[in-house]
């Protein structure tokens, strides 16, 4: 019975959160890439933070794939945003200054072909020993996944 709650629950959600490789947490929605997009810029903006940059990803492999002898479309639409949280940045690198490789936070959205969803992703923070250190990424963790929730 438990397992069928469960499954009637992943199913009635608006959006989910996918399993995926240990070095990714994926959530996936409905609706068109632009209102996707537009809502993750929102959202991180929402929050008070920057955008420093925005890639082109699916642009940038469909531009490069020529070049390289590539046939196959990876993304229809593929964007990543770049951006950081000062003051829970500043506690990640207080509590280990090696930490800075996880500065800036990137949150990519994108679309595949042959499939009618839109994910959005991020880089999933490391294991440490480091208690101060589990604590930052686990804000930083909050932190992305409260901006992927909203955005969709």
């Amino acid at each position: 019975m438990k397992k069928f709650l469960a499954a009637c629950a992943i199913v009635c959600l608006p959006l989910s959160a996918m399993a995926s490789e240990a070095y990714t947490v994926l959530f996936k929605t409905q609706g068109t890439f632009q209102d996707v997009r537009d809502g993750l810029q929102f959202a991180i903006e929402g929050k008070g933070l920057k955008i420093n940059h925005t890639n082109k990803i699916a642009e940038m492999l469909a531009r490069t794939g020529v070049d390289v002898g590539a046939t196959k479309q990876v993304y229809v639409d593929g964007e990543q945003f770049e951006f950081c949280s000062a003051a829970i940045s500043r506690r990640m690198m207080e509590a280990d200054p090696h930490a800075m490789v996880m500065c800036p936070y990137i949150m990519s959205v994108y679309t595949v072909p042959n499939d009618k969803n839109v994910y959005i992703a991020y880089r999933k923070p490391g294991p440490t020993r480091n208690p101060a250190l589990k604590k930052a990424l686990a804000d930083v963790e909050k932190l992305l996944t409260d901006i992927a929730k909203e955005a969709m």
